[in-house]
């Protein structure tokens, strides 16, 4: 007996609204599935984490005794035993190191840029720079940190390239950098990106190597007490000119520097920004000329404090992972490739400020509380 058409139709309507919830449903779950949290062994405050070539994740953090060093090679299922990142020669009494960034290079080194607290012990100001540390493919032992830019300075950066470029920003009153092309055996003189930039003394910077070469460099300027964010772009295809983008549209007008930290990583279609304005997290999505795509700058659910961490972590299928840190909470939430809330917002507890993470090649994403 055949079913009249009739039913078969209201059959079919009733049918749809399931299937496009079931369907929503899944996705949420696959949602859900991308981004996990797992905590690092000994209770130590993870910094930074980074991805090699070889798909060893690096995670940088502090303890009690000092910045250390863990690897895994299977996810984060296992990690290895922790590794002191500052050698024993360079631990004086009452000199305290501190995670600032972390990058690895093409040949699966880890390079590890430290600040202390020099100023505080009122030790020679050449002592209040930027100490860099590296651990070579295999090594059990960090090279000896060095000091590799000998004035007072903060809020550091590192970014690693290809055939041994290698990248570190500070600020010291202005916006400087130094550029290795030997995997950090030799830096050039600190140098202005341009000498008219006037940048947050008490922010920080964050850059990294994008598609071409190029080096991007996140910072916040201070010009008029406008808070924005921009992104200088250097390109070694035109000789190395820096070409200098506002990516943050909501303004920020405060007569003091408020103290911020974000972050800025490498995407296939160019990069990926999240920073914090009035104690809002917002993201955007920018092409490989440095200019945001639609539909912009995007507002998070997030909120932070001084100086706590922002992480923008971006897949290849174009779907990105912002987490922010406040109130010893690391919250995220996850968007698609048109900057769209995917999913709903995740939170866990995590002590510290720092914010680390790593985006996997199979388009999952990895948090450490």
């Amino acid at each position: 007996m055949q079913v009249p058409r009739l039913l078969c139709s209201l059959v079919a309507m009733l049918a749809s609204p399931l299937l496009l919830v079931l369907s929503g449903m899944l996705h949420a779950a696959d949602d859900a599935d991308r981004v996990r949290t797992i905590a690092i062994p000994g209770g130590m405050k993870a910094i930074k984490a980074v991805v090699a070539p070889d798909g060893a994740i690096h995670v940088l953090a502090d303890s009690t005794g000092g910045p250390q060093h863990v690897m895994s090679r299977d996810g984060g299922v296992t990690f290895s035993t922790p590794i002191p990142i500052v050698d024993s020669v360079a631990r004086k009494p009452g000199l305290e190191f501190s995670v600032w960034d972390a990058a690895v290079g093409g040949d699966g080194r880890v390079h590890v840029a430290l600040g202390t607290n020099a100023w505080k012990l009122k030790l020679p100001k050449e002592e209040w720079g930027c100490f860099l540390a590296s651990l070579a493919p295999g090594a059990k032992a960090f090279t000896p940190v060095r000091n590799i830019n000998r004035k007072p300075s903060e809020g550091f950066s590192i970014a690693a390239g290809n055939a041994g470029a290698l990248s570190v920003q500070f600020l010291s009153g202005k916006l400087y950098s130094m550029t290795s092309r030997n995997g950090g055996g030799t830096f050039s003189s600190p140098a202005e990106p341009d000498a008219a930039w006037n940048p947050c003394r008490c922010c920080t910077t964050s850059s990294t190597y994008g598609p071409g070469g190029k080096l991007a460099v996140l910072y916040r300027e201070e010009t008029n007490n406008e808070r924005d964010m921009w992104l200088a772009l250097r390109d070694p295809a035109v000789g190395g000119k820096v070409k200098r983008t506002r990516i943050s549209t909501t303004p920020w007008k405060v007569a003091a520097c408020p103290m911020t930290y974000f972050s800025v990583t490498p995407t296939a279609a160019g990069y990926l920004a999240a920073w914090p304005t009035m104690g809002r997290v917002y993201f955007a999505r920018i092409d490989k000329d440095g200019a945001p795509l639609p539909p912009g700058e995007i507002r998070t659910p997030g909120t932070n404090g001084m100086r706590t961490g922002i992480l923008a972590l971006g897949a290849a299928d174009g779907s990105a992972l912002i987490a922010w840190k406040n109130n010893d909470t690391l919250g995220w939430q996850l968007y698609d490739a048109t900057g769209a809330p995917q999913g709903t917002t995740g939170n866990t507890p995590s002590p510290g400020t720092g914010a680390a993470g790593v985006a996997l090649p199979n388009g999952r994403f990895l948090l450490f509380p």
